[in-house]
């Protein structure tokens, strides 16, 4: 859909000079905030080996690190925004753009309004805190041996938010001139679409006075607009941010309570230590992605497995197994094995449906394997240890790696058809063997350094991702696969994407206290322990409504959405939050899979040039494994004891 959009209308860009200023002032912010995640990479190892070697920890590391990470957020902000790198759920509003240019033109033009309003908000918001913090002199640190002033971080956000205000005010006039062209004009309105979305604001405005809602009907009310509102592609983010807001206004008569929440969300919730876990383990999967690496793991386990049924399917998985636990993104491992593997699956005789199927299907293991992104973000929304939830990952990621080598086997010997008629020589192959595993290795040692530091308590979740980005960089370099410019751009798309994730993680933390406040969690509490439900059979209804929501929305949308309503919930009925983290990631993952969004789906089809390849292709080939995933979160409901095991 993107890239036929890329045929017909665009957004219109601004004078030529006035672009120039634009693109300068964004790119210097940018690039200050790529340095400060590398002064925090540099900062957190030096931290380890001092503490480790010497004995000497750098003093008030936790809380400079913190400032740098919302220091680096803030300042990167302007670009990542300006550049429409939001996350949003594209499943109406890219057909919308393309069929009915002035309708959905019109509506990106209203949500960078929308965020613009956020950004607005937060920087009037900081700059009374950022002038008292300078003229009272306030001071972080360790009082009495290291100390710093924090009133130029305040300041950062600030100016971050200021002109990410400027950036979605120019996305808005641009959307906005390409919503009124001609071009635009001269096709299908839509103003029935248009209409309709604001009819919703307007009901969702006028209905709770209207009719006198409860805390509890207005919290119903926010929600339904909530997933109503990123169905139709606003900006999650702001969508969350501007519902909580609402509510809490709607619910205390004034705004004011739910501003000061977000100024706190930007300026204290968001300088944690902690926070750091996001774009060092993005910068160690993206130096991974951009080196050879997938092809030498794939290598590998290809003869490993040459001679199994579906031998070449199954090295696939494995390598899909390897990668993930060193990129812990599902799509960075669709993207690289769709390149790699699927073109290979073909070549050996399988059939099309099959070669993407099963690099569509392995893929998702970057999401539950850790280091795991969605991990990160469920530990931060249950407030849940993230190096836990890695070490619980583990055996549930090998269980369903190895259920798919198992599906494999059983899909070979009663279904041949769907796998084709694959031969199996590899002889030409066979020289590379040792090769191969010598590549190989300094990643398995990785993986081992990573997850095994955590494991044996040699440093935090957190550090590991400093040790793990420093580690995959030298590796890189010394395999000659990294160079300056490569490096520039890992560190530039690691600013972009965590940009994405903490504005989630800012705007969820609003989220979770509006949901509180609204009391919609006790009262569902009270209904499940009347409705006499066990913890078996809410946790069965709770997957379900996941893989229903996965066929509309994003991964980390549902997420957002449905975990601090159902975390109450499952702790009142004596649930553990680590063994629900597990299934909720993996009940969410299976939405990756299933049509209508299927992002994975989407990546692979994306990613290979060949007609053979449909969209539909795609979805039947990783049907069985979004069944196998299912079997796998039954064996995890009904033994917890295999996500808890480790921990």
């Amino acid at each position: 859909m993107t890239e036929a959009l890329t045929n017909t209308l665009q957004p219109r860009r601004l004078p030529a000079a006035l672009q120039r200023v634009y693109d300068s002032i964004t790119l210097g912010f940018s690039t200050l905030g790529m340095l400060t995640i590398l002064a925090l990479m540099i900062l957190i190892c030096a931290d380890v080996f001092a503490r480790s070697l010497f004995d000497f920890p750098i003093r008030a590391a936790n809380e400079l690190i913190g400032y740098f990470i919302v220091s680096a957020f803030f300042l990167q902000l302007p670009r990542s925004l300006g550049q429409g790198r939001v996350a949003r759920a594209e499943l109406i509003i890219d057909p919308l753009k393309l069929n009915k240019p002035f309708a959905g033109f019109l509506l990106d033009a209203i949500y960078f309004l929308l965020t613009a309003l956020v950004c607005y908000l937060i920087a009037d918001g900081v700059t009374d805190g950022a002038l008292t913090a300078y003229q009272d002199g306030e001071i972080s640190g360790v009082p009495g041996d290291f100390t710093f002033q924090i009133w130029p971080f305040k300041f950062v956000i600030v100016l971050g938010a200021a002109i990410s205000c400027v950036a979605c005010l120019t996305l808005t006039v641009r959307s906005a001139l390409t919503a009124f062209s001609s071009d635009a004009l001269g096709q299908p309105k839509g103003w029935l679409a248009l209409c309709f979305i604001v009819l919703a604001v307007v009901m969702i405005l006028v209905a709770p006075s209207a009719i006198e809602l409860s805390r509890n009907g207005i919290g119903i009310l926010m929600i339904g607009s909530l997933v109503f509102f990123v169905i139709f592609g606003a900006p999650i983010s702001t969508t969350l941010i501007l519902v909580s807001i609402i509510g809490i206004w709607l619910m205390k008569g004034t705004p004011v309570l739910g501003i000061r929440a977000l100024v706190l969300a930007s300026s204290e919730y968001l300088a944690s230590y902690y926070f750091a876990v996001v774009p060092l383990f993005v910068m160690m999967g993206l130096i991974v992605s951009e080196s050879d690496i997938g092809k030498n793991t794939f290598d590998v386990v290809r003869h490993l497995t040459k001679r199994l049924t579906a031998g070449l399917g199954i090295a696939t998985i494995g390598a899909n197994a390897v990668f993930a636990a060193i990129t812990g993104s599902s799509i960075a491992s669709a993207a690289v094995f769709s390149k790699i593997a699927a073109p290979e699956l073909m070549r050996h005789g399988y059939t099309p449906r099959f070669a993407v199927g099963v690099v569509a299907g392995s893929s998702v293991l970057g999401m539950l394997i850790p280091p795991s992104i969605l991990l990160i973000v469920f530990g931060f929304l249950a407030e849940a240890s993230v190096g836990k939830l890695f070490i619980a990952a583990i055996l549930p990621g090998i269980l369903l790696a190895l259920s798919f080598c198992v599906g494999l086997l059983v899909i070979a010997k009663f279904w041949p058809a769907f796998l084709g008629d694959p031969d199996h020589d590899d002889s030409e192959e066979s020289d590379n063997l040792h090769s191969s595993l010598y590549k190989v290795a300094p990643i398995i040692g990785l993986m081992i350094l990573v997850i095994g530091g955590i494991y044996a308590g040699f440093f935090t979740p957190t550090e590991s991702g400093a040790i793990g980005a420093l580690g995959a960089l030298v590796i890189a370099i010394a395999q000659r696969k990294m160079n300056v410019v490569k490096f520039w751009k890992v560190v530039r798309e690691t600013g972009h994407v965590t940009v994405t994730v903490l504005f989630l993680i800012l705007a969820a933390n609003l989220f979770s206290r509006f949901i509180a406040l609204s009391g919609i969690p006790q009262h569902l509490t009270s209904f499940i322990e009347n409705a006499d439900l066990t913890l078996i059979a809410f946790t069965l209804i709770y997957v379900a409504l996941l893989v229903a929501l996965g066929m509309i929305l994003d991964s980390v949308s549902i997420m957002l959405i449905v975990v601090p309503l159902a975390l109450p919930l499952v702790q009142a009925l004596g649930g553990d939050v680590i063994w629900f983290g597990i299934v909720t990631v993996v009940a969410v993952e299976v939405g990756l899979l299933t049509p209508p969004v299927g992002l994975t789906c989407f990546v692979v089809k994306s990613s290979m040039a060949d007609p053979r390849i449909t969209l539909r292709s795609v979805f039947e080939g990783a049907f069985p494994f979004a069944l196998i995933m299912l079997i796998v979160i039954g064996v995890l409901i009904a033994f917890p004891q295999i996500s808890l095991l480790l921990i």
